[in-house]
């Protein structure tokens, strides 16, 4: 062999190691990561839960071969004191269907009135002030799906994420302005209608934002639109390739309960699927505002027509259009069916705190 056949060969050989190395470095930096995601002991937000909690049963473990419920939850940790839980900001349902490869993505409004498990009924954004199980059951009873995960988070662990998948281009439709001389304007909201580059903290003001006529249900509609558009950039191959450092940024402000093989499951569910639609929970044709112990609240008028509302959602047929070059593929409908039931003159405000 010549000597410039076994320089060729050396060289071959140190890029393979290295492309090796690196695969090794990047998937367990990618488990770690994963792994730091589910708090236990000291570590968990929920350590200060009252045996209560437990009493609600643990939802049956996803298999990988049907429907899977996720219970989003993000709260507004302002305020609060060591070991206490606050109440949710915003909480959301995302179903993912191996099968039909299509994502629903559900807005709960947060003062909406139901049954919470063990504690009699009251918003539901009180749920996960007596731990995640209560709240996955609270959530997974009013709309008649088993809930199998939860993941939870905060201000600080939004403002990361979108930090660290580089921001998102989003457009803002119209001027929004609010300031909060409470925090000592740290979370003011200042945005100019228009397309704009969204960082973490003007993220969080697009999302924070419900001082206008429809308050919370245009609130919970933004929501959607742009977890929707975060979703679509951790797609992105640059996204992909930082993985390792998005999952460090993030971990300590994310709890849940998904194991590290669950989250690869439905990772490559979820790269797979396309978004199918959004919801507002409850519709506005079975939501009623009432005042229930000097306070206003949300009812379902029916809670029966609200399962069926969610089953008539999952049932419905995927469209098929035909692409360019004659093969047959999913046509998602990312029309949410809040532009047709949201009040347009109307407030939507329930008298709750920012």
């Amino acid at each position: 062999m010549t000597s410039r056949k076994k320089a060729i060969l050396w060289i071959i050989a140190i890029i393979l190691v290295a492309v090796i190395g690196y695969a090794a470095y990047y998937f367990t930096s990618i488990y770690n990561g994963l792994q730091g995601l589910q708090k236990t002991g000291e570590a968990s937000p929920f350590k200060n839960v009252t045996t209560v909690e437990t009493k609600v049963p643990e939802p049956p473990k996803w298999e990988g071969t049907e429907p899977v419920n996720i219970l989003l939850m993000g709260v507004d940790a302002r305020g609060i004191t060591e070991g206490e839980i606050p109440r949710s900001d915003s909480m959301m349902v995302a179903s993912l269907d191996p099968v039909k490869k299509r994502i629903h993505l559900f807005s709960i409004l947060r003062d909406t009135y139901t049954d919470i498990p063990e504690h009699g009924k009251d918003r539901i954004n009180t749920a996960i002030t007596h731990g995640p199980n209560t709240a996955m059951k609270a959530v997974g009873d009013l709309l008649g799906i088993p809930i199998q995960y939860y993941v939870y988070t905060d201000f600080q662990g939004f403002i990361k994420l979108v930090d660290a998948v580089g921001g998102v281009d989003f457009y803002v439709e119209k001027d929004m302005y609010y300031p909060s001389a409470a925090d000592k304007h740290e979370y003011d909201i200042d945005l100019k209608k228009g397309m704009q580059h969204l960082d973490g903290k003007t993220a969080l003001q697009y999302v924070r934002f419900r001082h206008d006529a429809t308050s919370d249900f245009t609130r919970t509609e933004r929501q959607r639109a742009f977890l929707k558009a975060v979703a679509e950039k951790m797609q992105s191959t640059t996204s992909i390739m930082k993985l390792p450092d998005i999952l460090e940024g993030v971990s300590p402000y994310i709890d849940t309960n998904l194991s590290v093989n669950d989250m690869w499951k439905l990772a490559t569910v979820g790269y797979k699927s396309q978004m199918a639609g959004s919801e507002q929970i409850p519709p506005m044709k079975l939501l009623k505002e009432r005042t229930i112990g000097g306070a206003a609240v949300l009812t379902v008028s029916s809670e029966s027509a609200l399962k069926d509302y969610i089953k008539d959602i999952f049932d419905k047929p995927t469209p098929i259009q035909v692409s360019s070059d004659g093969q047959t593929e999913s046509q998602t409908n990312n029309t949410s069916t809040q532009d047709k039931d949201t009040p347009k003159d109307k407030s939507g405000s329930t008298g709750s705190s920012d």
